[in-house]
């Protein structure tokens, strides 16, 4: 299997670290949340929790960004549903009309190796050694009975649980109905995205970072969510609605 399953950061002696959720095409919002941040191209680093295409307005720019040396992200589910929906016909009429993937009509036929290329050699899974320990970066799920030792092991030659990484929403499901959200074992940190949440969530070891960005025309608490976690960890919401204010 040529796909990249765990990609591993060594600790950032210049600069800081953030983790940001799922972008889903809004890069000149995101844009304007790093001048917020003073982030620093030539020292800070950005990790993106995977979907940075469909919904919103500027997904055709996800190659800038992943030619940029500071930034880094693994796949999400709608970076699967670009990269299978090559084979799958009905897939790609279903990402098309109902998942946000429209703006695939509109890239030249020429063009298109380049983005399937590029999102392709994404890993599932990424580490980034940190002041404050191990942070685990992955889309969307952990199985509960897994330590992330065993999750990164076994995701190379388990086609169902690399599924899992980008699909499920088990965990944060089991909070929603009254359970707590168990932490992960053998990891400091791990953040995630792929369920969109009126705010983020930090339970246990895990920071859940989608807070619906591209919604914000739906949406009145819409929101990017950045978490910087090198050297200190600290949450920073940047609203994408027209008419939120910016954080002060």
């Amino acid at each position: 299997m040529s796909e990249q399953i765990l990609r591993r950061l060594e600790r950032n002696p210049y600069g800081r670290d953030f983790a940001v959720g799922d972008i889903h095409g809004m890069f000149s919002q995101l844009e304007k949340a790093l001048d917020t941040l003073c982030f620093d191209p030539d020292h800070d680093r950005l990790i993106s929790v995977g979907d940075l295409i469909d919904r919103g307005p500027e997904s055709h720019r996800v190659l800038e960004f992943l030619n940029k040396p500071w930034f880094h992200a693994v796949q999400g589910n709608h970076e699967r549903l670009l990269l299978d929906s090559e084979s799958d016909a009905d897939m790609a009429c279903t990402w098309i009309a109902l998942n946000g993937g429209e703006w695939w009509r509109d890239i030249p036929r020429s063009e298109q190796p380049e983005y399937r290329k590029r999102i392709r050699a994404l890993p599932y899974t990424l580490e980034v050694d940190t002041d404050r320990g191990l942070v685990g970066i992955v889309h969307a799920d952990v199985p509960l009975e897994l330590s992330w030792q065993d999750f990164t092991a076994r995701l190379g030659t388990d086609q169902r649980l690399r599924d899992y990484a980008v699909w499920s929403r088990k965990r944060i499901t089991q909070s929603e109905s009254g359970g707590e959200i168990p932490s992960i074992a053998g990891i400091d940190l791990v953040v995630m995205g792929h369920t969109p949440l009126q705010q983020a969530v930090h339970a246990g070891n895990i920071y859940y970072l989608d807070t619906g960005a591209a919604y914000a025309e739906v949406l009145n608490d819409a929101k990017l969510s950045i978490l910087q976690i090198h050297p200190e960890r600290m949450l920073i919401e940047f609203p994408t609605a027209d008419h939120a204010q910016p954080p002060a």
